[in-house]
Order: C-alpha cells, then sequence, then structure tokens
C-alpha cells in the first residue's frame, strides 16, 4: 500500500500582541480572537491572530519601509511583515511609525488607516506595502520578538510552517476583531486562557494551549520580548503515535513545554 505525500507547508505569522495587567493568575495578559466558524481551520477556536504569508510580504521594495537595523536578508523578515499585516487586518492594531519618527502612530492616524486601507487589503486587493508607500510608513519590524515556531503534522490535510512573534500592544491603540474571519476577542491571561480551556468555556488547539502556557511564565510583558528576543526557538513539528489507548501527538523536550506527549485533539483528528 502506498503512502500518501503530505500536504505541503504554506508559510504563515502569528503574533502574541502583549500588554501588563494585575490579575490573581496572570501578570501580563495576550489579545485573541475566536475564529469565525465557517473557516476551515481551528473555526470557532481562541487563537492568536495570524494567517498565511501572502506574495507582497516580500516585496523587494519594503526594504525602503524598514527600520535601518533590520536585515533585507532576514530570513524571518516575510514571516515579520506578514504579523504585521495579519495584525492591522484581523485586530485594528498597526506596528508602524511615519518614516523618521520613533513613535508608533497613535490612534487618530490608525483610524484614518483603517478606513481607507483594511477592506482591500484583507480582500488581497492591496499588499501592505501599498500602504506604506502611500502613507509614508516604516513597518515596526524591530517591536517584534521570535517566539516560537510550529509546523502542522504530517498526518493533517492543510499544513502550515508557522513562525509566532510577540510584540508589546501600543497603548495608544484599541485591538478589536474584524467581525469576519474573527467574530470576537479578548484581553486575557495566559493562566486564565488554559483555565478556560480545561473547563470547556474555550476551545483552544494544541499549540496553542503550548504556547499560552509559555507566555504564563513570565512576570510582565516586557520581560516575555526580552527573554523572546535572546532565547533560542526550537522548531516544533508534533508527531503522531498511535497506541491500543488512542492517538497521541509527541513534541521534542528541547522544546522547553511542560508536556512533551498529549492525547490528540478532535479538531486536528482530521484526514
Amino acid at each position: 500500500m502506498m503512502t500518501k505525500d503530505p500536504a505541503p507547508l504554506k508559510p504563515a505569522a502569528t503574533v502574541l500582541l502583549v500588554r501588563d495587567c494585575k490579575k490573581q493568575s496572570d501578570s501580563l495578559e495576550v489579545f485573541m480572537v475566536v475564529r469565525h466558524h465557517q473557516i476551515d481551520f481551528a473555526s470557532g477556536a481562541l487563537v492568536f491572530p495570524g494567517g498565511k504569508v501572502d506574495r507582497g510580504d516580500s516585496h523587494p521594495d519594503l526594504v525602503r519601509h524598514l527600520p535601518k537595523d533590520q536585515p533585507a536578508d532576514d530570513p524571518l523578515l516575510s514571516f515579520k511583515v506578514a504579523s504585521i499585516r495579519e495584525a492591522f487586518e484581523e485586530c485594528n492594531v498597526l506596528l508602524a511609525r511615519e518614516i523618521g519618527s520613533s513613535s508608533l502612530i497613535g490612534p487618530d492616524r490608525l483610524e484614518t488607516l483603517v478606513d481607507q486601507y483594511r477592506k482591500d487589503m484583507q480582500a488581497g486587493a492591496i499588499d501592505i506595502l501599498t500602504m506604506a508607500k502611500a502613507e509614508n510608513l516604516e513597518l515596526a519590524t524591530d517591536t517584534l520578538a521570535h517566539y516560537s515556531h510550529w509546523l502542522t503534522p504530517t498526518f493533517m490535510p492543510k499544513r502550515f510552517d508557522t513562525h509566532f512573534f510577540v510584540a508589546i500592544a501600543p497603548p495608544e491603540q484599541l485591538a478589536v476583531h474584524d467581525g469576519e474571519e474573527s467574530v470576537d476577542s479578548v484581553w486575557i491571561g495566559p493562566n486564565e486562557a488554559r483555565e478556560g480551556a480545561q473547563d470547556g468555556k474555550y476551545t483552544i488547539i494544541f499549540p496553542t494551549l503550548m504556547n499560552l502556557e509559555h507566555l504564563g511564565r513570565f512576570g510582565s510583558a516586557e520581560e516575555a520580548l526580552h527573554q523572546s528576543d535572546t532565547s533560542k526557538t526550537v522548531s516544533v513539528l508534533p508527531k503522531l503515535e498511535v497506541t491500543p489507548e488512542g492517538k497521541f501527538l509527541n513534541i521534542p523536550a528541547e522544546a522547553g513545554y511542560s508536556v512533551t506527549r498529549r492525547p490528540i485533539d478532535p479538531i486536528m483528528d482530521k484526514k
């Protein structure tokens, strides 16, 4: 019997927007959205904003709209640009500044940009370079720290090569879900979210749970950013294990999560 080749990996990016908070179980919180039920992957799940890397996210002219210390040959550059674009499209946050300015754009300018560009960008009619050129913007890739790297298991019909980034949410910008791909949103502590998954309040898939667990170890948003920026990222490709007791996902111990073996999520058991 011939073994079916795994589906090809599609590049994707996800962003964890974090801010400090004072809660019983958490000292920081992260912005999360609820995926629309008609989305074909993780529908109805509580996730971090993100999506596939578009062709425009690697346009060579973007180099003119990046911080001076951003290497043009950075292998993660298109993923960083995609995470900035997805944050703009999905949650009304734009990690960008006027060229020559040291401050991220404010709420009034953001509102104008959202009204003028977001729907066309979501529809794929324009790319983020179009907005950056027209509005003299620098995409603030320097605000992003590489957080984790997950690859969809080989048995899944759709597979993604996803790089996660963490950024401190601009305090003057109001994060809200887009009402299209995402139908709800919440600022939530990582431990609070995991507790909600345990008691059935939220649907959260395995990679998101593991990244929430890791986020819960930090004492502040600044610590999460700094530690992510200075720590080595281990790529995680969960492996399927089938036993008489059921199906399990195994991940490498060197990734640093608390578990290396977990019963498979029903949402991922779709062949």
